[in-house]
This record gives structure tokens, sequence and C-alpha cells, in this order.
């Protein structure tokens, strides 16, 4: 009797950047159904897709030096880019425009939006964060306000819009959480070893953290500690899909992507289509794919079930139509 085969993972191709990918971000999803994603590369270029297709839109040119780190406005109308070049700009998506371009003293590795989109945060090699106003033209550039604490570099800063709080983490092995209000430390989440990345999950439920071979998920409103598991290898980052069924994650040192189930922590897929090590992955806002971005220089879609109709998928047939 023949046996249905199980319909092989084939990754869409996103290319056009030149250098290795190192961020990744889904917008939320837009009235009309669609979203976007933005990514981050060495190459100094950030670039606008559409989420669904990795159809290219647009790159925003006036960086001097590798991007590490761009996101979107929750209207998607912003973006703002953390750089090599010293700086953090804020661009318009409709236009490329540079719309703001904050010095620093530094190579700058992380920046987000606030919530209304008015403020951004910063963080990088100089261990301090940064709150810029984008309405107050008043202060000529310089923050808002700026935080110490951290006593290493600061990798990545995520603005939880939800409870307006401000998460750190970086190379001295603690997530720091900060009240934007004061900018004074609120409460910290200490890990055995320097952070390589950090993510709020799509519901702003986990905070998603890794070190070495160890995978962490945070209660993001109690912080507490609510999973942890170990892999073999080092994971360079992990993004929990939006149902909490499972999440991916990447490797630092091989060419491997892995889904693995949230609950189990077990191995569910192993797939192969990079030439280079997975530096970032996030899953699509409603969770039907999600990206990967390497040191081979491109983007990666992959389906959450392949063989479903979805985007420029057609489906192996055996759905309806």
């Amino acid at each position: 009797m023949a046996m249905a085969s199980t319909p092989r993972a084939i990754p869409l191709t996103c290319s056009g950047h030149t250098r290795p990918v190192v961020d990744l971000q889904f917008s939320r999803v837009m009235s009309d159904g669609t979203y976007y994603m933005i990514s981050a590369c060495k190459d100094g270029n950030p670039m606008l897709r559409d989420g669904q297709t990795g159809d290219w839109i647009g790159t925003f040119i006036g960086h001097k030096g590798a991007v590490w780190s761009a996101r979107m406005s929750t209207d998607v109308t912003k973006a703002v880019t953390a750089s090599a070049d010293f700086t953090a700009k804020v661009w318009d998506t409709y236009t490329g425009d540079i719309l703001h371009s904050f010095p620093h003293q530094h190579i700058v590795r992380g920046c987000d939006f606030s919530g209304d989109g008015s403020r951004i945060v910063t963080g990088g090699m100089e261990k301090k964060l940064r709150i810029f106003d984008l309405n107050r033209e008043d202060l000529a550039g310089q923050p808002l306000l700026s935080a110490d604490g951290h006593t290493q570099m600061i990798r990545n800063v995520v603005w939880d819009g939800a409870r307006n709080m401000i998460l750190s983490s970086g190379d001295d092995m603690e997530i720091r959480v900060w009240d934007p209000r004061t900018f004074n430390q609120v409460h910290s989440c200490k890990m055995d070893g320097p952070i390589a990345s950090m993510e709020l999950s799509a519901d702003g439920q986990y905070i998603t953290s890794t070190t070495g071979k160890s995978v962490y998920f945070w209660d993001a409103q109690t912080y507490t500690l609510r999973k942890h598991i170990k892999t073999e290898y080092d994971v360079s980052a992990v993004s929990l899909h939006p149902n909490h069924t499972r999440f991916v994650a990447g490797g630092s040192s091989d060419l491997w992507v892995r889904i693995y189930d949230f609950e189990s922590g077990r191995e569910l897929e192993v797939y192969k289509g990079h030439h280079g090590p997975v530096h970032t992955v996030s899953y699509s806002p409603d969770g039907e794919l999600y990206a990967t971005g390497s040191e081979d220089g491109t983007i990666r879609l992959w389906q959450t079930t392949p063989g479903k109709r979805y985007g420029l998928w057609q489906g192996d047939g055996n759905e309806d139509a």
C-alpha cells in the first residue's frame, strides 16, 4: 500500500544583501491582512520586504557601517536602525528618507521603538542605554534620558510597549528591566553566560533569550523563569510560535535550522538551506512561516506547515482550494 509522503520543506530565498544578515523583525498583521519584514545586515543597507512573500520593497541608504539591528514602529510608518557607524537612524518607511540621525560615541548594537512610536531606545558598545524623543527638536539630537548599569556590551534592547518597560541584555549575563519614565532599573534576570539574543514573544507573554547552548523562556509579567532548554550546540537566536506550541532556533556554529516542541523541548524538525551559520530567526505574526538570516547573506522563508498553500507556495495539491 502506498504511504502518503510528508511534504518537503522548500524555503523561499530572499537575495539582495551582500554580507551576513544579523537581525530580522516582522511587523504585526495590518488591517488589510498584509505584514512586513525588516532586515539588518553587515552590508550597512537595511531592507524592507513584504512579509508573506519576501518581495523587496525598499533599501534604506545612509549608514556608513554594518547595521546590527532594525525595528519597525507598530504602525510601520517608521523604522529605526542601529549601526557600527556610531549612529542610530530613524527612517520614513514610505519614502526611505532619514528622519533623525542620533550620534553615539561607539558602535550601536540594539534599538527599538516605544509602543506609540514617539521615542526610541538604543544600546551598544558604550554599555549605556539612551532614550531619544522624536518629537523634541529642542534636544538637538541629544537623549531625553540615559542609563548606566551594564558592565559590558549591550547586544539587545526591547521596548515592551504593553507594560511600558525596557529590556536590555548583553555580555554581562543579565537581562535588565528599566522603567522608561525614570530610567531606573526595576528588575533583572541573571543567566550563566553572555546573552546572544533576546526578544519578546508576539503576544508579549514570554521573553526568550539564548546563551551558549541554552534557551530560556521568562514570564514577561513577573520576570520569573518559565522554561530552560539545553541543546547540543551554541544557539544564536530563537523565536516562539505565536500559539506557543513550538519554537525555531538557529545555531552559530552550523548550518541547520531546528524546530522544537515548546512543552517538552523535543527536537521536531531539522532543515538545511543556508550555506553559513544562522544568526537570526523570527516567526511571522500569523505563525504561517518563519524567517532565517545567515552568514551567507540570504534570508530564507520557511513554512510552518510544508505543503500548505500560502503566499508564494502553491501547496501540494492535497488541500481544498
